[in-house]
């Protein structure tokens, strides 16, 4: 261990025995150990260790975004999209609102190899329910109707991807794009 991550560890200690001694809610100390295990983890470099951290700050805080964020992107980087689907499954049985869950785990089954299209599909649908105005939902909703065959319901997404080149030009430029291609121009 390095001297600074002996450093985190005191912090977390001495955050841990403050709140043992004073009369605190049990949310607010889970809250704050997992927040104190979060930041140790992204600290240190022995990845096995901050993966392992990371996965015991989601059982005292299931419902904290940030150690979900983390373990999303450690797995992401490893090409492991399986375990980047388990990770954001377990944010959302938490946090079923939380619309880029949603579409991390879309994301992810798209990049398997070969995409998991139909996989993919409900979670960009339930992004798309939970907030109706994202484009890259149905962006990536389009795409995928357009590919399963179903050209109107494509469009009709497309065409609402398409419209928001203001808040997000890269979307609507692939959104335009993919209306182009199943015109056949």
């Amino acid at each position: 261990m390095t001297l600074k991550t002996n450093r985190y560890w005191i912090i977390a200690g001495v955050l841990a025995a403050l709140f043992a001694a004073a009369p605190v809610r049990a949310d607010d100390a889970a809250r704050i150990k997992a927040r104190a295990l979060t930041d140790a983890a992204i600290q240190l470099t022995d990845s096995a260790q901050a993966v392992k951290m990371l996965w015991q700050a989601t059982d005292i805080d299931p419902s904290s975004t940030e150690p979900y964020i983390y373990l999303g992107l450690y797995y992401n980087s490893r090409e492991d999209f399986a375990k980047v689907v388990e990770v954001y499954q377990k944010l959302v049985k938490y946090r079923p609102n939380e619309t880029s869950a949603y579409l991390n785990i879309g994301e992810a089954y798209m990049s398997f190899n070969p995409p998991r299209f139909n996989d993919a599909l409900p979670y960009y649908k339930k992004a798309y329910e939970l907030d109706p105005h994202n484009s890259f939902a149905a962006l990536r909703i389009g795409e995928i109707l357009a590919r399963n065959g179903d050209r109107d319901q494509a469009i009709r997404y497309l065409k609402q991807a398409s419209a928001d080149a203001t808040s997000n030009p890269a979307v609507a430029a692939e959104a335009t794009r993919t209306i182009r291609e199943m015109a056949g121009f």
